[in-house]
Order: structure tokens, then sequence, then C-alpha cells
């Protein structure tokens, strides 16, 4: 739980699991984020192996983007199983925001 726990690892992980994304792709899926947080936790990700940072530099603007690695792939079961919980205690306790 120390490499994946907190209010927010979980979620930005969820939403790399479909894809790899840049910064901006993830600040706009989690609007409720903020930006210095997320910076942190990607940097944080990134040091324990879960996720991958690729920076383009062949031309402006900066190009980054964030992938899930193979360990990190490691913990999509158990995100999707979260998340199906989630959805199902939110449901039952009508506290369920959809956006």
């Amino acid at each position: 739980m120390e490499l994946i726990g907190g209010k927010w690892k979980s979620v930005i992980l969820f939403h790399l699991i479909s894809s790899k994304k840049r910064y901006n792709e993830l600040r706009k899926e989690i609007p409720l984020l903020n930006e210095r947080t997320l910076s942190m936790q990607l940097k944080q990700l990134e040091a324990d192996g879960i996720i991958s940072r690729k920076a383009f530099y062949t031309k402006p603007p900066l190009k980054v983007e964030y992938a899930l690695t193979k360990f990190g792939k490691g913990l999509i079961p158990i995100l999707k199983m979260i998340t199906d919980w989630g959805i199902t205690v939110a449901q039952e306790k009508g506290e369920f925001i959809e956006s």
C-alpha cells in the first residue's frame, strides 16, 4: 500500500490503464486534482517504477507521456476490482457522481 496508497495514486493509475497519457490529459480527466499534487504523485509513481515518463525533445513544445510499466500493469486487475467496488458502494449509498 505504500506504493499506491493515498487519495490520488490509484485514480491516476486507473486513468493510465487504457493508454499512455500526457500531463494535461491527466489534468483534464481528473479535474479535482491540483497541478502540484498531480506532479508530486507522478514523480513518486515513477520513482517507484510503477509508471514511466517519456519526454520528447525534438520540437517545441516539450511533450511528456506517462504510461504504466510492466510492474505497474500488474496492478490492473486490482485497480479494476477497487473501481468496481467503489462504484457499487457509491451507488448503494446514493453518493455516486458521474461526470
